[in-house]
């Protein structure tokens, strides 16, 4: 470019920063450096209404990168995860029957009934409850028609979607529920729920004192030296 394309340039961008116009924006219109621009427009003073739009729009600009740096960073993390969760299963591999049999006990030592004379396990997890209900099926030798299945939610959660969720996932029939245990919401409570399971978290029972003993045994085996 010649001198004299080059002083066209610096009196347009002059022009531009004395309407208020922010260095990124002349640099949309004048194709220069911003250290340029700095030199070419250091003695122009601008109103304190143009001050303030510039501020404004760095703080806009500053707001957007910070949210597209966090979307980032959450993307990023995912992908990390996504891939962390993939080689743990492989890590795994095949599960043997007797790994499911001593899955579920464990599960249950966590999640289950202690004291009660009968089978019980609770939780909000759907992945967990299918998993338990098949332990059941496969390893208590129970009928289907045998399991019973209790909600426990908030009064401001559906029941009656919540009964249907749980009949379906588990293939039992709503005529199998227990009366459901409704907590009251207190929504001026200033403790805050951190997780809302809009299913409630639900409990497989089987009436039976015989297969709560024999679960008792089956985590005294696991928790022993």
């Amino acid at each position: 470019m010649g001198y004299f394309g080059k002083l066209e340039e610096k009196a347009k961008a002059i022009e531009l920063r004395k309407t208020g116009l922010s260095y990124s924006q002349i640099q949309k219109i004048v194709n220069v450096s911003k250290s340029t621009l700095s030199l070419w427009c250091r003695d122009i003073e601008l109103s304190k209404i143009q001050k303030e739009n510039l501020n404004s729009i760095r703080e806009k600009s500053a707001k957007i990168g910070s949210h597209i740096a966090a979307k980032n960073k959450i993307e990023k993390r995912t992908e990390k995860s996504k891939q962390i969760h993939i080689l743990a299963k492989e890590e795994l591999g095949e599960i043997s029957k007797r790994e499911r049999f001593v899955a579920g006990i464990a599960l249950y030592l966590g999640d289950g009934y202690k004291t009660d004379k009968r089978f019980g396990f609770s939780n909000a997890d759907p992945r967990i409850i299918k998993l338990m209900m098949n332990w059941l099926l496969e390893f208590a030798n129970v009928e289907k028609s045998r399991i019973y299945g209790r909600i426990w939610l908030h009064d401001d959660l559906d029941e009656k979607r919540a009964k249907l969720f749980w009949s379906k996932l588990l293939d039992i029939k709503e005529s199998n529920f227990i009366k459901s245990y409704v907590v009251k919401n207190k929504p001026n409570s200033k403790k805050i729920r951190k997780n809302i399971h809009k299913y409630g978290v639900f409990s497989l029972i089987v009436n039976s004192k015989d297969l709560q003993e024999k679960m008792i045994g089956f985590m005294t085996g696991i928790l022993s030296d």
